[in-house]
């Protein structure tokens, strides 16, 4: 990693320098990729950080926009700035605000220097893209508060290849008091007076990731969770969009926050038209203090700009995060079918039920057999409900007396159906959680989040751990590796359910994030072999902060196939498929009740990365457990390209009866359609599918059409699908360039 420094006395000129897609001439400062220009000055009268371009290619700094001077907003508030501040002018949103010793909250940050460097710095103690030489480029800015003694590093990361900017700062106390960051936006710019739209993922609990598209207004347009994680109700990300922008085309900004506690995204559009775009931590869980001589480090935002609407968007994101954020062994491989007990035993498990449901998922030529909740505690806090046993990780002895070695053996040595290999197992795990009845509660009860005499509110039966603490973390990562070490376990599923409530202080959620990440570190680092996939009730901690540790993550507890259709397609909209896991689970659907062919359920699930079953195999129609060889040999052919391949939403199922995604293998010579009816109609006829990324002079064979179609008949005419009067229908159609 090579470093080029600089700094600039007011008025005076340096040198040009750059390396790769960073410049810095004189106080001018450019970012440059493939398709995308970030420009930024430093003002010479004060020093302020003022924006100047973010979107398609530019070269050149033009003059500021002329704003008519009068009335009370003047100064700083006219102008778009980096890094902005209260108080001083400015009545926006600050990115930064700091309360010091003495009370007062005004900061007053002045330009004094930068570096730029080929490569790109980890962030101590917090997930981040990475990258080499070759893939990305830092140019760190140092400002200072000369009235405070406090010193400000922003760090701006580009990726040109991906046209992505990755964002964050640190702030040091260099003073003699205590200061507290109350609130830290990662990413801040000010966009000029452009017509725009928001678009973010809205949900809950079984209703995840729903786009939300709404326009920006004069005053603040925004969301944020207090939860303690990021949430099912919101996600960390958002889009601004021009109102003419589609999947494949017009200008997209993407915003994603890589980081899993509580947050705020926000925009602000002020009387002067400019817009505000912050994203960040959440201002009522911040307050974080800084003692003489530390530093804090905000999280990471990773800014996405494209002009070839959302979906070009979404695929720089996908390619960056696969290749630049999650770290995993297993992110660039194929993963093993698998089946969760759950669904077929629940609690009602000992080793016997358990050794037969594993027989019968290898008869069925599914490949690793995990065994979810039940199956650790013992007497008098057995875990045989949800009422006791969480925090107690050792085998239940009622039910495992010779611990998971034996049992673990066992499932070990089943043949898959038609294969030479041998089944894997894999164990579910909650531990961030304990139970009121348990051994550790009873012997910690200071180990959980709470404050002073307040109630200890209970969310199905259990507390959350307070992974601020060093002990705690400690305790989860011995009990996690005893579990690892005392069997041949190939898999995790990390579990999570519920939000934080009584936090001892709102710095708190922060420590915690930063001691879960020491603990999730700890792990993936120790066993690098284990494939480890994040699950919180759902999708409630589905985001980029995790996914640098885990290659995937459940999608959403909600497996009723038309409603995951939605889901996943909302999902993708900044994490790729291969992030996903996705199950054909019985029917009728518990949550909805819904009965729908295995077929629907099985091509849903099959555009994930992980794919799965989860049911009780004796309870297969005949009809469904004839199905099954066939959905195993699409996953063999498709999980390939879910895994390494592009990823387009052809049409989105809440806004056409005929839904559609694509993916397209990373040599192009592969392509595989999703295509759905949801209800049956008799008119209107369903248009034409018209797919997408296609070499437009090559010709195509597919097991749709007999022949061969040439690709730009396939992207502008399409296929007309012959559709049966039936509800909830799919095609899988793959589509070989010739």
């Amino acid at each position: 990693m090579r470093a080029i420094l600089g700094s600039l006395l007011a008025g005076a000129a340096v040198a040009v320098a750059a390396t790769g897609a960073i410049t810095a001439d004189g106080s001018n400062f450019t970012l440059t990729g493939d398709g995308v220009s970030y420009l930024f000055h430093v003002d010479p009268n004060s020093l302020d950080l003022v924006s100047d371009h973010y979107g398609g290619p530019a070269t050149d700094f033009t003059p500021p926009a002329n704003i008519l001077a009068g009335g009370w907003s003047d100064g700083l508030t006219n102008t778009r700035r980096e890094f902005p501040d209260v108080g001083r002018s400015d009545y926006r949103v600050p990115a930064i605000h700091i309360k010091h010793a003495d009370g007062d909250t005004i900061s007053a940050f002045a330009y004094k220097s930068y570096e730029i460097t080929a490569g790109k710095p980890a962030l101590a103690g917090l997930p981040a893209t990475y990258g080499g030489d070759n893939d990305v480029s830092t140019l760190m800015v140092h400002m200072y508060d000369n009235y405070s003694d406090i010193e400000a590093v922003l760090s701006y990361s580009i990726f040109p290849k991906y046209n992505a900017v990755a964002r964050s700062f640190q702030i040091s106390n260099n003073g003699t008091a205590n200061i507290s960051i109350e609130r830290a936006a990662s990413f801040s710019i000010d966009l000029p007076n452009l017509d725009l739209n928001m678009v973010e993922l809205q949900g809950d609990w079984a209703h995840e990731m729903n786009r939300v598209i709404r326009p920006v207004q004069y005053g603040e347009t925004g969301f944020r969770s207090t939860e303690g994680y990021s949430s099912h109700i919101h996600s960390p990300f958002m889009a601004l969009v021009s109102p003419t922008t589609t999947e494949s085309s017009g200008e997209a900004w993407g915003f994603n926050l890589v980081y899993s506690g509580s947050f705020q995204a926000n925009t602000e559009r002020f009387s002067h038209g400019f817009i505000r775009v912050l994203l960040g931590l959440n201002p009522l869980q911040a307050s974080v203090p800084v003692a003489p001589g530390q530093t804090f480090q905000a999280p990471e935002v990773v800014s996405v700009y494209s002009s070839e609407g959302l979906g070009g968007m979404s695929r720089s994101y996908h390619d960056l995060y696969r290749n630049h954020l999650s770290r995993s062994n297993y992110t660039l491989q194929t993963r093993p079918v698998l089946l969760n007990s759950w669904e077929g035993l629940g609690f009602d498990i000992n080793q016997t039920s358990l050794d037969s449901l594993a027989q019968q998922t290898a008869d069925l030529g599914i490949k690793l057999f995990v065994n979810d909740d039940g199956w650790f505690g013992k007497t008098p806090f057995a875990r045989i409900n949800d009422t006791a046993g969480l925090g107690d990780w050792i085998p239940n002895p009622d039910h495992f007396p010779g611990g998971l070695g034996p049992y673990v053996a066992t499932v070990d040595s089943f043949t898959v159906a038609n294969s030479s290999e041998k089944l894997q197992f894999g164990i579910w795990m909650e531990p961030e959680m304990v139970n009121p009845n348990s051994t550790l509660y009873t012997a910690h009860p200071d180990w959980v989040m709470y404050q002073g005499n307040h109630p200890r509110t209970l969310t199905r039966n259990q507390l959350v751990l307070n992974l601020g603490r060093t002990d705690v973390q400690d305790y989860i990562i011995q009990a996690v590796s005893n579990v690892l070490n005392s069997a041949n376990i190939r898999y995790i599923k990390w579990d999570n359910n519920r939000g934080m409530h009584e936090m001892s202080t709102p710095a708190a959620d922060y420590a915690y994030m930063l001691g879960l990440y020491r603990v999730i570190d700890n792990l993936t680092t120790t066993f690098p072999d284990v494939l480890f996939e994040g699950c919180a009730s759902g999708g409630g901690r589905f985001n980029a902060g995790l996914l640098y540790y885990w290659p995937q993550h459940w999608t959403s507890d909600n497996t009723d196939a038309a409603d995951r259709l939605t889901i996943q397609m909302g999902t993708t909209i900044m994490f790729p498929p291969s992030a996903m896991a996705c199950h054909v689970s019985a029917i009728p659907n518990g949550l909805t009740m819904r009965n729908i062919s295995i077929e629907y359920r099985a091509t849903v699930a099959l555009m994930c990365g992980s794919f799965g079953f989860e049911l009780k195999p004796v309870d297969l129609s005949a009809e469904e457990r004839a199905a099954i060889p066939g959905i195993l040999a699409n996953w063999e052919l498709i999980n390939p390209i879910v895994i390494s391949g592009s990823f387009y939403r052809l049409a989105l199922p809440d806004e056409t009866n005929w839904p559609a995604a694509q993916l397209v293998s990373q040599d192009g010579t592969t392509a595989v359609v999703f295509a759905f009816q949801q209800q049956a109609t008799v008119k209107p006829a369903p248009p034409p599918l018209r797919v997408a990324a296609l070499n437009a002079t090559a010709m195509y064979r597919s097991t749709a059409f007999n022949g061969t179609y040439s690709g730009a008949t396939l992207m502008n005419a399409g296929l007309n699908l012959a559709w049966p009067v039936e509800d909830y229908q799919s095609k899988l159609i793959y589509l070989y360039k010739q």
